[in-house]
C-alpha cells in the first residue's frame, strides 16, 4: 500500500500505457491487420467486386424506394397544405 503525504494527498496512480503495433497498414485499409502474416493479401477479381456491388445494391433497393415514397408524401402534403394543388 502506497504512503499518504504529509497534507494527505495520494501518490499520482500510474496509468497503464497503450501501446499501438504499426504493420504499415492505412486506417481504410485494415483488412490485412490480424492473421497471416507475412503471406501476400489476395486481390479480389472484378468480377467478384462486381458480384459484391450489385447484391448490396439489391439489398439497398427497398430502402431508397421507402425513402423516395416518404419524400414523396412529405411534398403532397406541403403541396396540400399550402393550397397548390
Amino acid at each position: 500500500m502506497p504512503k499518504k503525504k504529509k497534507g494527505g494527498e495520494e501518490p499520482p496512480k500510474k496509468e497503464q500505457k497503450i501501446v499501438y503495433i504499426d504493420d504499415g497498414s492505412t486506417v481504410a485499409n485494415m483488412d490485412g491487420t490480424f492473421g497471416r502474416r507475412g503471406q501476400p493479401r489476395q486481390r479480389s477479381t472484378w468480377r467478384e467486386k462486381a458480384r459484391t456491388y450489385f447484391a448490396v445494391v439489391k439489398k439497398l433497393l427497398p430502402y431508397m424506394f421507402c425513402t423516395l415514397i416518404a419524400f414523396t408524401l412529405v411534398f403532397i402534403i406541403l403541396l396540400a397544405a399550402t393550397g397548390r394543388i
